[in-house]
């Protein structure tokens, strides 16, 4: 079992926790997508992700590529997200 997952957070969770759940299940999206891909590296590349007034912002502790990042841009847009492309990746 791999327990060293990145953290969640969200702007005004306390309020809002619904924000923490959705960024639960696009994390989960996310990677399933990696792991279709055979992507195994990605979990580890991860630190934290966090929606910030409905943009995902994704923090990296190594570079993501393009795919990786193509991973969040898939799960955000969809209906487990938030249905927009409002990504940023901060490494």
């Amino acid at each position: 079992m791999f327990l060293d997952h990145p953290s969640i957070t969200a702007t005004n969770a306390e309020t809002e926790s619904d924000r923490v759940e959705r960024l639960q299940r696009v994390y989960g999206y996310a990677m399933a997508l990696a792991d279709s891909a055979g992507n195994a590296a990605f979990v580890d590349k991860l630190s934290q992700i966090h929606d910030h007034k409905g943009t995902l912002i994704v923090f990296w502790h190594a570079p993501p590529s393009a795919e990786e990042q193509d991973y969040f841009a898939r799960a955000w847009a969809s209906r487990v997200g938030d249905g927009t492309t409002k990504v940023e990746h901060e490494f």
